[in-house]
């Protein structure tokens, strides 16, 4: 069974896009992930792509997605990227379990500061892939019994 790591944020056209292209380039096992946004963009910003090249990686395939209610409840970890401001937050993002890592959109910042986003972001998913994948190893085995020596 594969697990879902959904990474939010408004327009889903930046660090939501480039947080999973990182993590699906080395995801631990069981996990893939998908984004979304509350808001989403026509198209991904034209920077995004070249901030992910430069790191040897690709933008996903697809456009910006709209977040629907079946992605935030099937999703096995929920990422916001710090736009959890009134105006673009559907009230079920405030009723579940979400992580807000609180990123600066890159789109308002010149390349270096986009890098400096896009390396923070780097870093964090890294991070994130390595506590899933202890969380898992940690997890009881259902069925599995010990037997006293």
């Amino acid at each position: 069974m594969t697990r879902t790591v959904l990474f939010i944020c408004v327009e889903n056209a930046g660090r939501s896009l480039m947080a999973e292209a990182m993590f699906n380039a080395h995801p631990p096992a069981g996990w893939h992930a998908i984004s979304a946004g509350t808001q989403p963009a026509y198209a991904p910003n034209p920077r995004t792509a070249t901030m992910l090249q430069e790191i040897g990686l690709e933008i996903p395939a697809h456009p910006p997605t709209l977040l629907t209610n079946d992605m935030m409840t099937e999703a096995g970890a929920r990422i916001t990227m710090g736009c959890l401001d009134s105006e673009s937050c559907p009230a079920r993002l405030k009723t579940l379990e979400v992580t807000d890592w609180a990123l600066p959109d890159p789109a308002k910042l010149d390349d270096a500061g986009f890098r400096a986003v896009r390396d923070d972001l780097a870093r964090r998913v890294e991070g994130l892939s390595r506590d899933l994948a202890l969380r898992d190893r940690m997890r009881p085995q259902f069925g599995r019994r010990e037997t006293p020596s």
